[in-house]
């Protein structure tokens, strides 16, 4: 073998070598860090799922646990420092199965409910390890805060007027019955709210007993209507049908709505004034100030004497007899409380007196654009809006979304410089093997030709 082959093969040799230290290098360098990287790819997946979770939890679980898990009335709280030991199978079997002779519901499909196992766990990650508080913003900003206490006081002289009714006693003791376990769903006077039907109504009165009595037992199928056959017995559905049927004969308001706060959020309030400033400020005045077209709302006298479920009201449904319209048909009930909140927080600065502003010209908004469209980068944007992040719909009431802000990452910071090692590794054996099969090729003995 001449000089010039010995090199060959020693420049071989080297490469070789070098491309195998470079692939053990990489490999030795990737298990060492792969517990950290298996710690960060979980902690990624939990979050992932507890942001899910705080959604699953504001459209399922704070009407009856509250807000931030604080608990309401007879229901439990769920921030109890005790659950998060708890064993993760014993939660998920409570979620899975309920409590028996209790208001907690099966919520697995296996039992009837509407959430999957999947949904599930991610409810018990929640009670486990969620953020309580990031928690009450996502329910805020869904719009899908309970404003109606789990439990309330009927009407003292209006209920005493039930028993001059025929079967009076059999209807007070519904009535009674209802504002302990219905109220929170279907609202005061049962006229119902975003996360369930109105019972006070003629199209419902219009189903038969055994109707109404099947649904109270054994719950409606992909709502959030459980059965109640563990915490109520026959005896006392029964008299909630009866209520039901003849509710047109209860006398209005016996059921007062509460005067509760509509809860708020820096998010929900930068929506209200957003949407405030696009759809109300150019009769209200961009202050709220009043126009000669509308009255002021940025006043003392307004806001003392006008609670929050009653603006949402008339937002809502819109004042006969003026111009001021129903907005309930062109808003979610969320961006509705998002301005509700926006109009609350002047209450502290308000004047005694207004002093309302010129101009208002171009006609009325709802005149203009029936839909209202906002841009933000922020959590829990409503389902009418646009973002820049991932839309995320809550499936409740009227629709009420959610956005997630958008987070722009450099490609360096998430590229794995491992892949790029064991790439250059492999190559190099790869170019070396190819290499030393030419140099194999050349040194074949040649054959001469026949007859040679």
């Amino acid at each position: 073998m001449n000089p010039t082959q010995n090199r060959i093969r020693l420049f071989e040799m080297l490469a070789g070598l070098l491309a195998t230290q470079l692939i053990v290098f990489g490999l030795a360098f990737y298990m060492l860090n792969e517990p950290t990287r298996i710690v960060t790819a979980q902690t990624d997946i939990l979050h992932t799922q507890l942001d899910d979770a705080m959604t699953l939890y504001a459209e399922n679980c704070s009407v009856c646990h509250g807000l931030a898990g604080e608990g309401i009335g007879a229901n439990p709280a769920l921030n109890n420092p005790a659950l998060q030991t708890m064993p993760y199978e014993d939660l998920a079997k409570t979620i899975e199965r309920g409590r028996f002779n209790t208001a907690m519901p099966a919520w697995s499909k296996e039992d009837g409910g509407p959430l999957s196992d999947y949904q599930i766990s991610e409810l018990v990650n929640l009670i486990q390890s969620g953020d309580w508080n990031a928690t009450q913003d996502r329910v805020v900003n869904l719009g899908l805060a309970p404003l109606v206490p789990f439990t309330t006081e009927p009407d003292p002289a209006l209920f005493a007027e039930l028993a001059n009714l025929p079967d009076g006693a059999t209807l007070q003791t519904a009535v009674t019955l209802f504002a302990t376990n219905c109220v929170a769903c279907h609202g005061a006077d049962g006229l119902g709210t975003g996360i369930a039907p109105a019972l006070n109504d003629p199209l419902v009165r219009e189903k038969t007993a055994e109707e109404l009595n099947r649904t109270v037992t054994l719950g409606s199928a992909g709502t959030l209507m459980a059965g109640w056959s563990n915490a109520l017995t026959p005896e006392e559905i029964s008299v909630l049908v009866t209520l039901v049927t003849r509710w047109d004969e209860v006398p209005a308001g016996i059921l007062p709505a509460p005067d509760v706060p509509i809860p708020t959020t820096e998010e929900s309030i930068a929506l209200g004034g957003q949407l405030f400033s696009q759809n109300c400020s150019r009769c209200h005045g961009p202050e709220g100030q009043g126009t000669q077209r509308a009255p002021a709302l940025n006043v003392k006298g307004f806001l003392t004497d006008t609670s929050d479920v009653a603006i949402q009201q008339i937002v809502t449904n819109g004042v006969p007899g003026t111009a001021m319209p129903a907005w309930g048909d062109r808003m979610t009930e969320a961006e509705i409380q998002a301005i509700v909140g926006f109009i609350r927080q002047w209450e502290a600065t308000a004047p005694e007196v207004a002093t309302p502003t010129r101009g208002g010209g171009g006609g009325p908004p709802w005149l203009r654009n029936n839909t209202s469209t906002t841009t933000t980068t922020g959590q829990g944007q409503s389902a009418a809006t646009t973002t820049t992040g991932q839309g995320q719909g809550a499936g409740q009431g009227q629709g009420q979304g959610q956005g997630q802000g958008q987070t722009t990452t450099a490609w360096w910071q998430t590229f794995d410089w491992r892949i790029l090692l064991l790439i250059f590794g492999a190559l190099s054996v790869s170019f070396t093997l190819i290499f030393m099969g030419f140099e194999s090729l050349k040194n074949l003995p040649k054959k001469n030709p026949p007859g040679k």
